[in-house]
């Protein structure tokens, strides 16, 4: 529960302070596009803040790794492949958008479970369904974005496994102590 309320209080931090700092450029554009260019750091952005909540150093570690691997395959291929959009403009496949937002979800999934995973999950298929609608992507764009995302995230983030310190009173009849449980759970 506490975890949580940490949550729901970092994220409005950070829709305070985007609404507060960006006001026109978020409203300048449609709703649901701006929520694509938002989400794209948000997800990600959240995905790193579990790790900071749960004082978790290999898990910042491992999310650096994916998300580096996530932004150069897709720089890579966005610049060798450069592919039209349906708008127009160039650099096409893949999504950024979707493949950054992608990466902060299957983090969160494989590193810490479903209980964070679905929800960014659903997070960042609206991110790549909102490069759809803006005519930035096509379909495919978009999927092999999400690919590139979780495929990262297979290859480098492990499950995380909570040690747990407890210290147990004791009394007995002549005198009390501790006890220390060490959980490897």
């Amino acid at each position: 529960m506490i975890l949580n309320t940490s949550i729901y209080r970092l994220s409005a931090i950070f829709w305070f302070i985007v609404f507060t700092l960006f006001p026109s450029d978020i409203f300048a554009e449609s709703a649901f596009k701006t929520y694509g260019n938002i989400g794209q750091i948000a997800l990600p952005a959240a995905a790193l803040s579990l790790t900071a909540i749960k004082e978790d150093k290999d898990g910042a570690i491992q999310f650096t790794k994916a998300f580096s691997a996530t932004t150069a395959t897709t720089y890579a291929l966005k610049y060798s492949i450069n592919e039209t959009r349906p708008n127009g403009g160039k650099h096409s496949f893949p999504s950024g958008h979707t493949a950054f937002a992608f990466v902060g979800a299957a983090f969160s999934q494989q590193r810490y479970g479903c209980s964070y995973g679905i929800p960014m999950y659903i997070a960042a298929t609206l991110v790549g369904a909102s490069r759809l609608t803006s005519k930035e992507h096509h379909f495919h764009d978009v999927a092999a974005g999400a690919v590139i995302g979780i495929g990262a995230n297979i290859i480098f983030t492990k499950k995380f496994k909570e040690n747990k310190l407890a210290l147990i009173p004791m009394i007995a009849d002549n005198g009390g102590g501790a006890m220390f449980l060490y959980s490897f759970k």
